[in-house]
């Protein structure tokens, strides 16, 4: 069976048995790991260049603990493939909390804006729909940003990949749009919470602060692919895949886990 076809079924396979994880308690609520702290069970990459399920050179991977994105077996260049760690279920009305570290250097030719740069991508089409070359799935991305050591650089953005986003009744169709909050330099940890509540509205939060709230996230009519995932005329988004990223700067995480919200 061809790699691409077999590593789609295997997906597919992993949607239909859903295990349950341990939940941790958080007052009256109830939050459970994406992450187990030993291996990638539940995950599926899609890395540009490779089929999915392809985990080359090894970019995901887990070890004392940590889920954790390397180069180091790249051969010293990132070569513009942008990879993508998939949850295997869609998902509607969360909130997800991730906490996440930079480490080490970027690989020499990842991109200027790619310098401790990573994401969580929200509403996430099907990575079996995403071509082999396709650098960024369809999504609406909370990026993940740290500080040079000395210039100010808000974190947890929102990007829109093949998507928009409204904001104050107006539709933004700008690419990014900065956050309220602080630069967080070095290797620190840092926490960050998103809320999802459908196609209403999404807020990121950063150590218990809001710093970006939006709403009403759909497809870009003028991009071609989401125009390929539009089902007749309708364009807003109100569930999906969830993905961390690869963008060339190392990264680990130390907590994925969500909090599933009623209907």
């Amino acid at each position: 069976m061809h790699s691409k076809v077999f590593a789609r079924l295997a997906f597919a396979v992993q949607l239909l048995f859903v295990a349950p994880a341990f939940a941790l308690q958080d007052g009256d609520n109830e939050w459970t790991p994406l992450f187990n702290g030993r291996d990638l069970e539940g995950w599926t990459p899609k890395i540009r260049g490779h089929d999915l399920g392809e985990n080359f050179a090894n970019t995901f991977r887990v070890g004392e603990g940590l889920l954790s994105v390397r180069y180091d077996k790249y051969g010293g260049e990132f070569g513009q493939q942008f990879g993508h760690l998939f949850w295997r279920e869609k998902l509607s009305s969360y909130r997800l909390r991730v906490e996440y570290r930079f480490v080490g250097e970027q690989l020499a030719d990842g991109p200027g804006w790619a310098f401790r740069n990573s994401g969580v991508m929200l509403h996430c089409e099907d990575p079996a729909t995403m071509a082999r070359d396709q650098e960024f799935p369809v999504s609406i991305e909370v990026q993940l940003l740290g500080g040079d050591g000395t210039n100010n650089r808000t974190n947890a953005n929102v990007c829109t990949p093949g998507t928009h986003i409204e904001m104050n009744g107006e539709l933004i169709t700008r690419h990014c749009i900065e956050s309220t909050s602080d630069t967080f330099h070095g290797d620190q940890w840092v926490a960050v919470e998103i809320e999802v509540r459908k196609d209403e509205v999404i807020r990121h939060s950063i150590n218990g602060n809001v710093v970006l709230e939006y709403g009403k996230p759909q497809l870009d009519r003028n991009d071609p692919h989401a125009r390929d995932l539009m089902v007749g005329d309708a364009v807003r988004l109100r569930e999906g895949f969830l993905a961390l990223q690869s963008e060339s700067h190392p990264i680990d995480f130390r907590r994925v886990e969500i909090l599933r919200l009623g209907e």
